[in-house]
């Protein structure tokens, strides 16, 4: 009997089999389709997924692979949760969704109580104690369309308040808010901005405090605090046009997973008081305990005038974004339907019954369990192994802020001098994580760490691991 041929399809592994299914209808995100192009030796593996355990991924051939990045940082709890499957499914026999335009439904009111409960509060309280406090929840799809509730909503508040020339905003270089028109505005991703200018507005853009560029010697503090002259210069210069100030607190995520100290924050606040203009916070990636608190605002000790929130907001289950706000803002919209100052924004599946359900669940597993604490423990496991890299001959810097570590990899340690992008090192250390059961998505030439929160000492361990043995390989000539 003649043996079939490699390529027939009933020969194939049940992965390999997926992938080409795969290959010949998908088009995927943030990929260039052809580095997937060869089955065999594709610079960029795609490996379609069967389940999930915990902080574990499966394929179609049984092998595991750590998700060390939380799928898209989004997964909170592990994947399959059972508490938060359970109460998804509890729901899909009660109300999957409805039109939230003139209807609602409890999920949707609790969940809006319960982000107002554990939103950041003012410390201390301003006088009167109303305006600062978050009163207010709009509901969205996803994290961009989140950023663009925001940045309507500031602009469109002081259209209310007849201040009509207040069209602009400020963003920190180096900033990711989202890559829909609005949101990618306000991103400064050189590879975005150069490709899509001619359909962005007009920001302004204020050096980052990214504490990666402080000088020899300086503390994070000082830095971060230096910087601050840079946001008061535009400001100045600006304030009249100006909206709102959008950024990411503390940690500047799709930038390259660049840090900086809380007082950035604190004093930022105050600026913004001072010059009258908003002050959005981008907690999309940040938030939910990512940072060493449920909310990264907490660690500055102030609340903005709009809190962007999604990702793991329902712990990986379901996409949802929520937008708080204050009492102030929404006060600026209220009134008779002839006076046109309704806030102009909707989604057809805003409020979405099982999303709400699932951010529910996720939000009680906060409140009934240690996890910020625990997260604590393990983070400072992660430094601990982490720290021996820092004397790597091509690692500038490891840093960490809560979850979230980073190894910044270059060519030369003294100068900092960058591979060429060309040269893909970050590529080569995803590569072999994946060979080695460990899923690392580098941004550029940054390994990055931001596991699910189930993660284990031992799987920190073992993550690390393959990723000191990843960077060997990478930075290797």
């Amino acid at each position: 009997m003649t043996s079939a041929a490699p390529s027939d399809p009933s020969h194939r592994s049940p992965r390999a089999d997926w992938t080409a299914r795969d290959l010949a209808v998908l088009w995927h995100p943030c990929t260039q389709m052809r580095d997937h192009a060869d089955l065999d030796g594709a610079r960029v593996p795609l490996t379609p997924i069967a389940r999930g355990e915990g902080a574990w991924l499966i394929d179609h051939d049984g092998k595991r692979y750590l998700d060390a990045v939380s799928s898209w940082w989004t997964n909170l709890f592990g994947h399959a949760n059972p508490r938060i499957a359970a109460a998804i499914k509890d729901q899909l026999d009660k109300l999957e969704h409805v039109i939230f335009a003139g209807f609602s439904h409890e999920p949707g009111i609790l969940l809006a109580e319960e982000l107002l409960r554990v939103a950041p509060k003012p410390r201390p309280a301003p006088q009167g104690g109303k305006d600062r406090h978050l009163a207010r929840v709009f509901y969205g799809d996803n994290g961009s369309s989140a950023i663009e509730i925001a940045l309507k909503m500031s602009f469109h508040y002081w259209r209310n308040l007849g201040r009509q020339g207040k069209t602009r905003f400020i963003a920190l270089s180096g900033g990711y808010h989202g890559e829909t028109l609005g949101a990618l505005t306000v991103t400064d991703v050189p590879l975005y901005r150069a490709t899509y200018a001619p359909l962005l507005g007009e920001p302004i853009f204020v050096a980052s405090p990214d504490c990666y560029e402080r000088e020899a010697g300086e503390d994070w503090q000082a830095h971060s605090l230096r910087k601050l002259a840079d946001m008061r210069a535009a400001l100045e210069r600006h304030a009249h046009e100006v909206s709102a100030v959008i950024v990411e607190p503390l940690v500047q995520c799709a930038g390259g997973m660049r840090m900086y100290h809380p007082a950035y924050i604190t004093d930022l606040r105050k600026l913004c008081d001072e010059f009258e203009v908003h002050l959005i916070a981008d907690e999309i990636a940040v938030g939910f305990g990512r940072t060493g608190t449920l909310f990264a605002c907490e660690q500055a000790n102030i609340t903005p005038d709009f809190l962007c929130l999604s990702k793991g907001i329902t712990a990986g289950f379901l996409p949802f974004s929520a937008v708080l706000t204050t009492a102030r803002v929404y006060d600026a919209f209220y009134a008779e339907y002839t006076a046109g100052k309704a806030f102009l924004h909707s989604h057809s599946y805003t409020g979405n019954a099982l999303a709400c359900r699932a951010a529910l669940e996720t939000l009680a597993i906060f409140r009934d369990e240690p996890v910020i604490e625990c997260n604590r423990a393990l983070a400072q496991h992660l430094r601990e192994r982490l720290a021996p890299l820092a004397t790597h001959p091509h690692v500038a810097e490891v840093r960490q802020t809560g979850m979230i570590a980073a190894v910044e990899l270059v060519r030369d340690k003294t100068t900092r001098a960058p591979f060429p992008a060309s040269e893909r090192r970050g590529l080569r250390a995803y590569r072999h994580a994946l060979t080695q059961g460990v899923l690392l998505r580098p941004l550029g030439d940054v390994i990055y760490f931001m596991p699910p929160y189930v993660i284990t000492l031992d799987e920190i361990d073992f993550m690390v691991d393959v990723a000191v043995k990843g960077i060997d390989a990478a930075t290797t000539a």
